[in-house]
């Protein structure tokens, strides 16, 4: 086994094979050590998130590195078959990296039968092993930014279909119609680990009978609170979106855990009107917000600095304060002006909104599409009726940074690792020294950088997919970074160079478009030793 550094709360622990990652996963699921918050399995990897307030690096690689990695795991009596349309647009190039004919491509993928190793990317994206050895293709030079639900994609050893449409770097050969992830289905992902995988060719199969998981109701009903207050969305020139701390426990499925990208100015919008932290509030982006209230309630802004104003339903027209709490009555109208820094900002109502939990969390994940659905003009949100839990208002908040305007460089810290051994040092000495433009390609997945220099890699190799932690700086082959945000994708396949050290997140998720970055290395890249006993 060898550790490598991701964060200060995560490690990766490579292995030889996906047997042996598989093994490993087993064995902590079923003897787990305390202190492990997360494990995300790949092809030759564990992410492992832990609590560094319980547990060390050094003391987490000392606790697994001699476990019993000889196990096998059985294979599962459940066959998925997929129809499929074999029309991809690389479907040619397939052929040709092969050199096979694209019959002969459609032939051996069909003839396969695959299992699914494990989940992850997105929603219900089983990454799907034993395919014909022949079909291993890389990944394409650069990625597509958006490529359709359903397509059906190789790359390396694997086989996975896109369960909705998302960026990706695999090479693309068909289409099926059948919904890989769907949240009235129990479980939502259609493929689970252990599952074994047909795929047949539609244009041979004119009548076919689909073996669908049965659908079955999950925990996603409203929730039953008596709301007497209301907001009615009047102008939202970006729709808000709904978050909470994040959605945890769910990487089984593929699930990242999204919430607030500043956690900071979320919690202290909660705490300024009284709420428990992790109550649902409203992400809005850049500013331009507006809503009515139908009843009085507090509310609370934080984060990106908007200016606030309220009519009344007499026509007068009252500025106020971020950071503050600000008392409503029936009828008011909230203006939210633009963020002239920043890129966004958190409205908290007293009691928290009143809206159903998805997996057991209200976060949106805008990758995963997975929870409430965004806010846009003419939306009708419910608050909760604030009841004798709540804490009183708090009038002692303030901002825990300045937050950036665009032409501003932000300078970020950055735990070296896991693949930092992959660049040059010309790469290494190229990330710490000059300066990112922040793309209008950014968004809550990942910001799109620009720089002067590509970074080097000492070679072309490809990186089996493995688990990425957020604030990972991913660099595919074009050499610009992309660095990762809240709701970024599980695993990835391009190798990451560093990682935004976790105190440094929120700012990261205030960074605005055409500002500027300076990555800052605080720690040189260098395997974790497991600690002696």
């Amino acid at each position: 086994m060898r550790f490598l550094p991701v964060s200060l709360t995560v490690l990766i622990v490579e292995l030889k094979d996906l047997d042996e990652t598989l093994a490993l996963f087993a064995s902590l699921e079923a003897d787990p050590v305390d202190g492990v918050v997360d494990i995300v399995p790949a092809a030759r990897t564990l992410m492992i998130r832990f609590r560094p307030d319980m547990l060390t690096a050094e003391a987490l690689a000392a606790a697994i590195a001699h476990r019993d990695l000889s196990a096998k795991i059985p294979p599962s009596d459940m066959l998925v078959e997929i129809p499929v349309t074999y029309d991809g647009e690389d479907l040619h190039d397939v052929a040709e990296l092969t050199g096979l004919s694209v019959a002969e491509v459609i032939e051996r993928h069909t003839t396969s039968e695959f299992t699914v190793a494990f989940c992850g990317f997105a929603p219900g994206f089983g990454y799907l092993v034993g395919g014909d050895p022949a079909l291993q293709v890389p990944r394409r030079q650069s990625p597509r930014t958006k490529i359709p639900a359903g397509s059906v994609a190789l790359a390396g050893a694997f086989s996975g279909v896109y369960p909705q449409a998302s960026p990706g770097g695999w090479q693309i050969i068909g289409t099926t119609p059948v919904k890989m992830w769907d949240l009235t289905r129990e479980p939502p992902a259609l493929f689970q680990p252990g599952y074994r995988v047909r795929f047949f060719d539609l244009a041979k199969r004119a009548q076919t009978t689909i073996a669908e998981t049965a659908p079955a109701t999950i925990a996603t009903a409203a929730v039953e609170h008596s709301a007497s207050t209301t907001i009615r969305v009047t102008a939202a020139p970006m729709p808000a979106l709904v978050q909470d701390l994040g959605r945890f426990g769910q990487t089984g499925q593929g699930v990242s855990s999204a919430g607030a990208l500043d956690q900071g100015a979320f919690r202290a919008a909660n705490r300024i009107v009284g709420n428990p932290v992790e109550a649902a509030c409203l992400e809005i982006t850049l500013g331009g917000f507006a809503f009515e209230v139908s009843g009085p309630t507090v509310m609370a802004l934080t984060g990106a600095p908007c200016p606030l104003t309220i009519r009344d339903v007499k026509g007068r027209v009252i500025e106020a304060a971020s950071y503050q709490p600000v008392s409503l009555e029936t009828g008011d109208t909230v203006t939210l002006g633009f963020a002239p820094k920043g890129a966004r900002s958190y409205l908290a109502f007293r009691g928290g909104l009143d809206v159903a939990p998805v997996l057991g969390s209200a976060s949106t994940d805008t990758l995963a599409i997975v929870g409430p659905d965004p806010v846009g003009v003419g939306a009708v949100l419910a608050i909760r009726t604030v009841d004798r839990s709540l804490s009183p208002v708090s009038l002692d908040e303030s901002p825990a940074f300045d937050c950036p305007a665009p032409g501003e460089v932000v300078t970020l810290d950055v735990v070296m690792g896991p693949r930092s051994d992959w660049f040059t040092e010309r790469g290494i000495e190229t990330l710490a020294s000059q300066v990112y433009d922040v793309t209008p390609q950014s968004n809550r997945v990942g910001i799109r950088l620009s720089g002067p220099e590509p970074l080097e890699r000492k070679d072309k190799a490809e990186l089996p997919s493995e688990g990425t932690a957020t604030g990972a700086i991913q660099v595919p082959h074009s050499g610009q970074p992309v660095l990762f945000l809240a709701d970024h994708p599980l695993t990835g396949g391009y190798p990451v160079i560093g990682t935004v050290a976790e105190y440094h997140l929120d700012l990261a998720g205030q960074i605005p478009v055409n500002a500027k970055i300076r990555f800052r290395p605080i720690t040189d890249f260098a395997e974790i030793t497991p600690a002696k006993a």
